[in-house]
């Protein structure tokens, strides 16, 4: 990748354990003469391509050899050949968006960087996108270091890409989990004699947080998800291993957030639909747990509403409680709601939610609503 003048791809060839190269390259002119090498030398195991990084590229290889143009980028010159992006590493960051899917399960990459790089933000992009790394090499080269890393998947990404989950990266974390993001042919799931043409959905990927003392968060949110996901409550489950939980992506924002800059109509109608979905859950006598502050347990998308997310702390019990919890939080939404246009009447909604707790009735949460 990047091969410049092919040191790379020549060296290799004279190797006879290598059956076939591919060189790419974006310059045209470093292509064209190292396709005139090739023609002088008679090498048949080499190809060169032009393209922008893997764009040109088909198929899956044992070994990607990658020295990416690492510097940061000098105001008014362009020079592919030394400047990795405005701070250096963005070309190595678009490398590791897309470098696994074009490597082998058992394959490895041979990646060469400098310090001047910022070898944190490497290892944290390597990391992001679920490989593993150790650096076989480095030199004291003038004003900088070079450094050489074997990496290779993680046995997490070799599951993940086991169920066709493409282009995975990290997104978020939380005290018990990680999130990572990747999109999934949906259609795989379809049982259909012919065959249907890719449909993409974008997934978020749970998995287990290094550290994390809590025990069966990944079974348990699964778990939970098939059942809820019954009473169209929570983002839909695509599947689940045993260490991750993989769901549709809800794309969206905090209800906080989002309740900070709409009318007091909308903000009453997303307030009774999650509301909605409590009820939904007492009835079920189940309690969720975090819905007195949801402040990332409630996304609000633009078509769907309000979605609840996070059920790992999920349990039964004969005392429900999230209608209550989420009144609470309404309370203290007050300034909030106010700014908005949206007025509530906190000690009668209170009221309404201790007589609620005693019965758990259909009448007893309509006047709840009512109070909003």
């Amino acid at each position: 990748m990047g091969t410049g003048s092919g040191i790379q791809a020549l060296t290799a060839v004279v190797n006879p354990a290598v059956r076939e190269i591919v060189a790419v390259d974006i310059n045209p002119d470093a292509v064209a003469a190292l396709q005139e090498q090739i023609r002088e030398q008679r090498l048949r195991k080499i190809k060169v391509l032009q393209g922008d990084l893997f764009e040109p590229i088909e198929g899956q290889f044992d070994l990607i050899i990658f020295n990416p143009p690492y510097l940061p980028q000098d105001e008014g010159i362009e020079d592919h050949a030394l400047y990795g992006g405005k701070k250096g590493w963005e070309i190595s960051e678009r490398f590791f968006h897309r470098a696994s899917r074009f490597l082998l399960p058992t394959g490895k990459i041979l990646f060469l960087f400098s310090s001047l790089t910022n070898k944190e933000k490497i290892e944290q992009i390597m990391s992001h996108h679920l490989f593993t790394f150790v650096e076989i090499a480095s030199e004291k080269v003038a004003f900088e270091i070079l450094y050489v890393y074997e990496i290779k998947k993680s046995s997490l990404l070799r599951e993940i890409e086991g169920k066709a989950v493409e282009e995975i990266e990290y997104y978020t974390e939380g005290k018990r989990g990680i999130i990572y993001r990747g999109k999934v042919d949906i259609n795989q799931f379809v049982k259909k004699f012919i065959p249907l043409k890719k449909k993409y959905v974008e997934v978020a990927i749970k998995v287990k947080k290094e550290g994390s003392t809590a025990e069966g968060t990944i079974e348990k949110e699964a778990q939970w998800l098939e059942r809820l996901n019954r009473l169209r409550i929570g983002p839909r489950l695509i599947f689940a291993t045993p260490n991750c939980v993989i769901t549709e992506f809800i794309a969206g924002e905090n209800l906080p957030e989002w309740l900070g800059h709409h009318s007091s109509k909308e903000c009453r109608s997303i307030l009774v639909q999650v509301l909605t979905q409590c009820f939904i859950l007492d009835q079920q006598k189940v309690t969720k747990e975090e819905m007195h502050h949801p402040y990332k347990h409630i996304i609000v998308t633009p078509f769907e509403g309000p979605v609840m997310i996070d059920f790992e702390r999920c349990h039964e019990t004969e005392k429900p409680q999230n209608v209550t919890q989420f009144v609470e939080y309404v309370c203290r939404l007050k300034p909030v709601l106010e700014k908005n246009g949206l007025t509530i009447d906190v000690d009668k909604l209170r009221a309404a939610a201790k007589d609620y707790k005693e019965k758990y009735t259909k009448e007893m949460f309509d006047k709840i609503v009512k109070l909003i």
